[in-house]
């Protein structure tokens, strides 16, 4: 019978204490390996959230608060910019195009965002891909709604469904604007990316449903109709695919001023809204341009210019700014989390350590038991280095058990996990191997459970035949 042949016995004759000890292992193992692996598809997940947008301008605050709010759906904005700050660096001849986005409303516990039809031109994640419609298309109409991905089908909307927003963010809903009803005109493709998570009106509808609130109350008799917002939104030119509430895309030509433009023909709606009465459009509400927005995302026609723009942007004083890179703040959001992973990594090597004293441990706690078994073994000519190497290659099976139970439990907690990231944080997680150097890692941990075992190998090694003839009172 081979040494290989004797220790899987051995192992079989003893297999209760042996899964124990190849649990041990298998847990530290995956402890080991999903805080990793965890640790890198979450980087990612950020990473592929923006992408394409050279820099993000909100109120003054941490640059990691306005990343996270404007970008990641977390956290809300301590103040505002106003429209014609916004309107002032936008228009600036660097500047390709800019989203605006306002923050405050909610429905069914996801966040709203009021926004024009450049977030679907020019808003990039994952590398430079654009937004696609899985279902329906853009705003139409003014009180429309594109849903995410994820929205869409947890709540098992499709175009021409109807839906009430609420003022407050996340499940706080404080009101629900029922007097304004929207429509879901779109659904988005999935992304993986917090887009999925997040609804989308327009700007100047997120305004039209805020129209009579003093102080964080409605008055509802100054609040709008459809009709009176529809009406007001017509009467000061807000068309479809200008991307602007209150903006002529005219406006820009040589030789042509705001009012010329606003004499060009236009159709704020498609055929199927609901159309105002005549006394309604005679006597339209307040303009629908908002006075404020939570934060907007600017893409300069050369990037090389993100720099200067952001220098000059952050040194204003008239209305104080903050720009920021959105690859450097992940940096700095990085390095606040930077000890907790440290932490983390530190805790998952000692488990490892933990586990292999534990198969020391067993392995030493059965030499007494198995004196006589060596003793035999010695009668039948087995010579001291070969019981040695017996222990060792027990250790070795229980190690490589070990780390293969673990790499399977850490596959079955990534698949686990997927759900619950992209629901709460909208990062979608897939499914990686270890990188080549945790491989490394992995063989240097399958050494380091034979190198454990040559403590017992050396007992073992030093145990004469008579003494394990002995029988002991």
């Amino acid at each position: 019978m081979t040494l290989l042949a004797l220790a899987r016995g051995s192992l079989a004759n003893r297999r209760a204490a042996v899964a124990l000890t190849v649990l041990t292992i298998a847990i530290s193992i995956a402890l080991l390996v999903l805080v990793e692996q965890m640790r890198s598809q979450v980087r990612e997940g950020f990473y592929r959230s923006v992408s394409g947008t050279d820099l993000i301008v909100g109120a003054p605050t941490s640059p990691v608060q306005l990343l996270l709010f404007s970008v990641f759906g977390l956290g809300n904005p301590t103040s505002n910019v106003s429209w014609d700050r916004y309107r002032d660096i936008a228009d600036q001849p660097i500047v390709d195009w800019a989203i605006p986005i306002s923050l405050g409303d909610a429905h069914e516990g996801y966040r709203v965002i009021g926004t024009t039809d450049a977030m679907f031109e020019h808003y990039r994640y994952a590398g430079g891909r654009e937004l696609q419609f899985r279902q329906g298309g853009p705003f139409t109409d003014l009180f429309d709604v594109v849903a995410g991905a994820r929205v869409a089908e947890r709540l098992n909307y499709a175009p021409g469904d109807e839906l009430v927003l609420a003022h407050g963010g996340g499940n706080v809903s404080l009101h629900h604007h029922d007097e304004l009803p929207f429509v879901v005109s779109g659904v988005l493709a999935a992304t993986g990316t917090p887009v999925d998570q997040s609804l989308y009106i327009r700007l100047d509808a997120h305004h039209a449903i805020h129209v009579g609130w003093e102080q964080g109350r409605p008055r509802p008799d100054a609040m709008l109709t459809p009709e009176q917002a529809r009406a007001s939104a017509s009467d000061h030119g807000h068309r479809h695919g200008d991307g602007e509430p209150g903006r002529d895309k005219h406006a820009n030509e040589p030789g042509q001023d705001r009012d010329e433009a606003h004499d060009h023909p236009h159709d704020d709606h498609h055929d199927d809204a609901p159309h105002a009465s005549n006394a309604d459009i005679a006597a339209p509400g307040p303009s629908l341009q908002p006075d404020e927005i939570s934060a907007f995302m600017l893409g300069l026609k050369t990037r090389a210019a993100a720099l200067g723009m952001q220098y000059r942007i952050n040194q204003q004083r008239d209305e104080p700014l903050l720009a920021i890179l959105p690859g450097i703040a992940l940096q700095q959001l990085w390095r606040i989390t930077g000890l907790a992973e440290q932490i983390l990594r530190v805790v998952a090597g000692l488990v490892v350590l933990a586990g292999l004293l534990g198969m020391l441990t067993a392995l030493l706690a059965t030499l007494n038991e198995r004196r006589r078994e060596m003793a035999i073994l010695r009668a039948c000519g087995a010579r001291p280095w070969q019981i040695s190497v017996l222990l060792l290659l027990e250790a070795a099976f229980i190690t490589l058990a070990g780390i293969a139970a673990g790499l399977l439990i850490a596959c079955v907690a990534q698949f686990a996990l997927a759900p619950w990231l992209l629901a709460r944080f909208g990062i979608a997680v897939s499914f990686a191997w270890p990188a080549a150097w945790q491989w490394l890692v992995l063989g240097a941990i399958a050494l380091a459970g034979v190198l454990v075992a040559l403590v017992p190998a050396a007992m073992v090694y030093r145990r004469t035949l008579a003494d394990g003839m002995q029988v002991r009172q």
